[in-house]
């Protein structure tokens, strides 16, 4: 019996997980900061409910299969895949209640995704040709495993985009209005003559303004993709210097660097 019990309960975690991951998929990181203790306390969750019915069915049955519960039962996590929606019709009290826990995962991913999102935005905002790098840099780093063609296409354009409007934008400083003419109209998401017009004080404001919210939405489909480990541009790690064991670790090795 006590064997049967680990075996379940060793079994569940893994399955929970599993299935947990498969759920969450494209919709956010079940394990970000703070869907984390959410995360945790649902496998918890899962895994105490397969271990009772596991050896509710080896005590009933005599057979020894209860780690066959503990996978199969945590399998509702991927199929309630969609939590039911707060301005839905109304369900009972008992199905509000077992899909709280989900609805509450979806709302911490959510803002564990924002988060990730406005940390890499704010660190090139104010600056025009940082917000182009970075969009650049980020699809250099992720161009090559990206295995969704639309997803693909799509970081293509709005990286082409953003860099696109940030060289219009700076042509509209230089006060040039027929190369501007010919750049806006060289691009598709320009050539909006009553959004983007040329005699328009604020076309480059208007133009940063728009590479840096295609910029965020860059990212959130980055996000969204499983690619939760991107460095922040322009700063990243510095490299590490070699030190002798004992020796203390210097301020000037915890300061990031910039790009």
């Amino acid at each position: 019996m006590l064997l049967d019990a680990a075996a379940t309960v060793l079994v569940s975690v893994i399955s929970a997980c599993c299935f947990l991951r498969l759920r969450c998929r494209r919709v956010g990181n079940p394990f970000g900061a703070r869907a984390r203790w959410c995360s945790l306390s649902i496998i918890g969750a899962m895994v105490v409910l397969s271990t009772g019915l596991g050896l509710a069915y080896v005590t009933l049955s005599h057979h020894y299969g209860a780690a066959y519960v503990g996978l199969a039962l945590p399998s509702v996590l991927w199929l309630g895949r969609a939590s039911i929606p707060r301005d839905g019709p109304r369900h009972s009290p008992l199905t509000d209640t077992l899909m709280y826990p989900l609805r509450r995962l979806d709302d911490l991913m959510g803002e564990d995704m924002q988060e990730w999102c406005d940390v890499r935005s704010r660190a090139v905002a104010g600056h025009p040709a940082w917000v182009s790098d970075a969009a650049h840099y980020y699809w250099s780093q992720v161009a090559g495993r990206v295995k969704d063609e639309k997803a693909l296409r799509d970081l293509a354009r709005w990286r082409e985009s953003v860099e696109h409007k940030i060289k219009a934008a700076r042509l509209a400083d230089l006060d040039s209005p027929q190369r501007l003419r010919d750049a806006l109209a060289s691009h598709p998401s320009t050539r909006n003559s009553r959004k983007f017009d040329p005699g328009d004080p604020r076309l480059a404001d208007r133009l940063r303004s728009d590479a840096e919210n295609e910029l965020h939405l860059f990212l959130f489909t980055l996000y969204r993709l499983g690619f939760h480990n991107l460095l922040i541009y322009p700063f990243r790690p510095p490299a590490q210097p070699k030190r002798k064991r004992g020796e203390p670790e210097t301020q000037a090795d915890a300061e990031p660097t910039i790009r």
